[in-house]
């Protein structure tokens, strides 16, 4: 590679977890408990964040909002918000080892950007606590990164390009646009655009799409494609440079993206 040097992946929807589903179920149970109803896309929507601030997130949603007003008789307060990130944490964690298998083409692509000199890094919205949990199961299972962070080891998480940085000094990369960010979700786009960085968002796994493999397999192909391509547009609004279906395009996306005079981002 002539100017790209490392690519840092997201882990949960883009590199493990297809469709992102580990902690999807535990938001809905956690505002559950308090009798507030949340739809499974108000629940993807933040997702990536550092969980409290997905959690935060959630209770500011107006719709959210109201409902919990409506039945708890107050607006959601940064204690309550506290609480439910102290459950939602215990929950996850019981749960994570079940959600720690690599998204089809994963090992693959990685052993290939390997092959062409790139050093793998990673951000997540997942703690220190649970990264943990899930770095060595992913390991056993073949998939792992040279350098990974959690959203609680830097000030803050994204949309901020910290995690970010803290890989570039880890894999001694520099200047940032020499680093490709991948992604599956709005959020990620945002963090590797804010740290100056060739951003790419993957369609197929994703949060954003929200589907399992089966479901993938079993919808009908004009369904798939339409929900595919709203799934695109939304990466792209973020900021993504490139939007790819699956990670299995990945190479011969940076391969091209090496091809390009460098610039600043």
């Amino acid at each position: 590679m002539a100017n790209i040097e490392g690519i840092i992946f997201d882990w949960a929807g883009t590199t493990i977890d297809y469709g992102c589903f580990a902690p999807l179920n535990v938001f809905l149970e956690v505002f559950k408990k308090r009798d507030v109803d949340i739809t499974l896309e108000e629940a993807r929507e933040p997702m990536g964040m550092l969980k409290i601030d997905h959690i935060r997130t959630l209770t500011e949603m107006p719709r959210v909002r109201n409902e919990w007003i409506t039945k708890t008789g107050k607006a959601p307060t940064e204690q309550d918000v506290i609480e439910m990130n102290d459950d939602f944490e215990r929950t996850l964690i019981e749960n994570l080892p079940d959600f720690t298998t690599p998204i089809p083409g994963v090992i693959e692509t990685i052993q290939a950007l390997r092959d062409r000199g790139l050093k793998i890094g990673s951000t997540t919205g997942y703690t220190k606590e649970m990264i943990e949990i899930v770095y060595p199961r992913a390991k056993e299972k073949g998939y792992s990164p040279d350098f990974y962070i959690a959203s609680d080891e830097v000030k803050s998480g994204r949309p901020y390009p910290w995690m970010c940085y803290q890989n570039a000094m880890e894999l001694e990369v520099f200047p940032m646009n020499r680093l490709v960010k991948v992604g599956d979700t709005k959020i990620d786009m945002e963090e590797g655009r804010n740290a100056g960085m060739w951003t790419v968002g993957i369609v197929l796994g994703s949060s954003t799409l929200g589907l399992s493999e089966e479901e993938v397999k079993g919808l009908d192909p004009a369904m798939l494609e339409e929900k595919m391509k709203s799934v695109r547009k939304k990466l792209f609004d973020a900021g993504a440079h490139y939007v790819i279906d699956s990670i299995h395009e990945l190479v011969s996306v940076v391969e091209e993206i090496d091809k390009k005079e460098l610039v600043v981002l």
